[in-house]
C-alpha cells in the first residue's frame, strides 16, 4: 500500500511549484515578444518580475539595509540559515567565486545571506559566518514577522522543522540567488547545479549594461 505525502513533502511540493510557476509565466512572456531571440543568460532571466521588489532588514553590524543601500552594484541575495550543512555553504562560497572570477570587477558584486532562522542567527553568528566566506558580505536579519513577509514578496519558501530532544531542527527552504542588476532590479534568478563560469558571465553581463 503506497503511503501519503508527508506535510514535509507537501510543503516542499507547494513552494517549488510556486517558483517554477513564477518562471513559466515569465518564459511565456519572453517568448511571446521575441521567439526568436537566444538566451542571454544561462539563468533564468526574471526581469519584469512583479515581484522581489525589496527588503528592509538589518545587516549584522546593525545597520538598516535595503536594496538602495547597494546600487551602483549587482547584488546576489541568498536565503539560508548558518546550521544549514549543505546548501548554505556551497551557495556562499559559489558567491565568494563568482567575486573572484570578476577580477577587478569583483567588488561592484555584493552578496547578501538572509537567515531565515532569526532565533539562532544572531548578527554575532551572522557576522562570523559570512565574513568565512568574503569579508565584503553581509548577513541580514529581522525578526520572525519581518522575515516572513520578505520571504514573502520573493515568493521564497521556507519551513522549520520540529526541534529534538536537545533543541536542534533543520529549516527547509529554497536554494536560488536572486540576483538585482546595478539599479536594483530583479533580473535573475540562478538555480542550484549552475556552474561559477557561467554565474560570473551572467553577473558579467549586467555589470556591462
Amino acid at each position: 500500500m503506497s503511503k501519503l505525502p508527508t506535510d514535509r513533502s507537501m510543503y516542499i511540493a507547494r513552494g517549488v511549484l510556486s517558483v517554477l510557476l513564477a518562471l513559466a509565466l515569465v518564459a511565456c512572456d519572453d517568448h511571446a515578444g521575441s521567439p526568436s531571440t537566444p538566451p542571454r543568460f544561462v539563468s533564468s532571466d526574471i526581469t519584469g518580475v512583479r515581484w522581489g521588489r525589496d527588503f528592509h532588514l538589518i545587516d549584522h553590524t546593525g545597520k538598516p539595509r535595503s536594496l538602495a543601500d547597494f546600487r551602483g552594484k549587482v547584488v546576489m541575495l541568498f536565503f539560508g540559515y548558518t546550521h544549514c550543512p549543505d546548501q548554505c555553504p556551497t551557495t556562499m562560497a559559489e558567491i565568494a567565486g563568482v567575486r573572484g572570477k570578476l577580477g577587478e570587477n569583483g567588488h561592484r558584486v555584493q552578496g547578501l545571506f538572509v537567515t531565515v532562522d532569526p532565533r539562532r542567527d544572531t548578527p554575532q553568528v551572522l557576522a562570523q559566518y559570512v565574513s568565512a566566506f568574503d569579508p565584503s558580505f553581509l548577513g541580514l536579519y529581522g525578526d520572525e514577522n519581518s522575515t516572513a513577509a520578505v520571504a514573502s514578496e520573493f515568493k521564497f519558501y521556507y519551513r522549520a522543522q520540529k526541534a529534538d530532544a536537545h533543541g536542534n531542527y533543520s529549516v527547509d527552504h529554497g536554494s536560488a540567488i536572486y540576483v538585482f542588476d546595478p539599479t536594483g532590479h530583479l533580473r535573475l534568478l540562478m538555480s542550484p547545479g549552475t556552474s561559477i563560469d557561467a554565474m560570473a558571465a551572467d553577473v558579467g553581463r549586467l555589470l556591462k549594461e
